[in-house]
This record gives C-alpha cells, sequence and structure tokens, in this order.
C-alpha cells in the first residue's frame, strides 16, 4: 500500500513580521480614519451624504476592508448612519433629535462642573489654559475641523479630570454628536469664541461661585444649540425650496453673524 505523502506544514511569519504586519494594518486604519474624520467635521460633506466604499478606498489608497472597519467605527461614535445593505451616509439629524442630545449635554455637564468646581490642582488649570492656546492657534490659522475638534476636546479633558471611565465615555457619545452638527450646521466664524468661553469656563472653576460656574457653562451650550437648530431650520428651507423650484443641490450660506 502506497504511503501518502503528508504535506508540509504552512510556512508561519515570524512573530517580527506578523509585529510588523499588524502595525502597518493599525497605521492605515488611523491615517482613513483621519482623513474621512477630517472631512466630516470641515463641514463639506452635507447631511445624507453616501460614502461609498470603492470610492473611499480609491481616493485613500487602501483596501476596502480597511475603509469599511473606519466606517464601523465612525459608525459606532455616532458620526455616521450605517444602514444595512446601504452603506454608510452622513447623519441628517431631526432638529427634536439634536435638542435632545445637547439637553442630555447640559445635563451631564452640569454635574461635572459641579464635580471639579474648586478641585482643581494647579497642574490641571495649567493644562486647561494650554489646551485653550491650541484652540486659538487652530482659529488663527483656518484650520476649521480642527478648531472643532478641539473645542469638543476641551469637554473630554475636563470629563478625564473628573476621573470616571464611565463618564467619559458617554460624553465622548455626546460630543461626536454635537461636533458633527456642529460641523453640519454652525458657521466656520462662529469657532472664534469657543477659546475664550473655555477660558471663562476655567476662570469660573477656580472662581467663588459655583451658581456662577454653572451658568457659563450652562450659556456656552446653550449658544452653541441655538446656531445649530436655526442653522439647520435654514437648511432644510433652503432644501425645500429648492425641490419645489427644481433646482440642485446647492449647499446654503451658513454665514450667521453669532459667533462661538
Amino acid at each position: 500500500m502506497p504511503s501518502t505523502a503528508r504535506k508540509p506544514p504552512a510556512p508561519t511569519e515570524p512573530p517580527e513580521l506578523t509585529e510588523a504586519m499588524e502595525s502597518d494594518d493599525a497605521n492605515v486604519d488611523e491615517r482613513v480614519y483621519a482623513a474621512v474624520s477630517k472631512a466630516l467635521l470641515s463641514g463639506k460633506l452635507r447631511p445624507g451624504t453616501p460614502l461609498r466604499e470603492r470610492a473611499l478606498a480609491e481616493a485613500l489608497g487602501c483596501t476596502r476592508g480597511a475603509v469599511r472597519k473606519v466606517l464601523a467605527r465612525l459608525g459606532s461614535e455616532k458620526r455616521l448612519v450605517l444602514e444595512h445593505n446601504r452603506g454608510a451616509f452622513v447623519p441628517n439629524p431631526s432638529i427634536a433629535d439634536m435638542r435632545g442630545i445637547y439637553r442630555a449635554r447640559r445635563i451631564v455637564e452640569a454635574g461635572l462642573i459641579t464635580t471639579l468646581f474648586g478641585q482643581l490642582a494647579r497642574e490641571q488649570v495649567a493644562a486647561l489654559r494650554k489646551h485653550v492656546q491650541a484652540e486659538q492657534k487652530a482659529f488663527k490659522e483656518g484650520r476649521r475641523e480642527d478648531c472643532i475638534r478641539l473645542a469638543g476636546d476641551f469637554h473630554l479633558l475636563l470629563a478625564q479630570m473628573a476621573g470616571s471611565d464611565e463618564l467619559l465615555s458617554y460624553i465622548q457619545r455626546l460630543i461626536s454628536n454635537t461636533e458633527l452638527y456642529k460641523a453640519l450646521y454652525d458657521s466656520a466664524e462662529a469657532a472664534s469664541c469657543a477659546p475664550r468661553e473655555h477660558e471663562q469656563i476655567i476662570e469660573a472653576l477656580t472662581g467663588k461661585s459655583l451658581d456662577k460656574a454653572i451658568a457659563i457653562a450652562m450659556e456656552h451650550l446653550d449658544e452653541l444649540e441655538q446656531r445649530v437648530i436655526a442653522g439647520a431650520a435654514a437648511e432644510q428651507e433652503v432644501d425645500l425650496a429648492t425641490l419645489l423650484n427644481g433646482g440642485g443641490n446647492s449647499a446654503p450660506h451658513r454665514g450667521h453673524d453669532h459667533s462661538h
């Protein structure tokens, strides 16, 4: 009976090569994530815009698998809407949805301000002021998407200082939503006031009145919500008028006079 030749074992990659490949994959994922996030926060992608895997892969020089992972990640962060068998889309939130998210932020951040009031160490205050300087620099250099990201990061930095991973995770989800709302519906000029208002929050946190600190933080969120809701309402009006008049899908002008 002839003996059956045993197949040689499949070659395995050396550990060093495997680690390098995994590192390369991670670098590609982060590059794609950064590119798509930047496009979202630039405000150039309008609500409801589809993000096609093939087009993104070709534009970014990567595989569709890498794009798919990033779109799933952005979907879990609520920065994209993922629809089964249809793909990924830029969110098109209702005004009621946006009001609900801002309401949640006010409730959570009122508690955050109460927790941190009078408790910040000198090093923490210095870190907050340094962050505000980075916001100012981004605005002066006209980097709108960085302005939006850094404005959100200021509130995440406060949440980190509260020392609760659960709180930080929840606030991250809320801020992911409101960053996108700001990118979609707020004016570029509005970014100019974020650093000034954040500086006021720092001063209030180290001041003598908790009520004043909460009032400043809530006013900051109230003004942002009002501008975003006004921008969304204006866009819906323009879209309806365009539809009735048989025009194209031109993006509305969002140059509000208010500032953030």
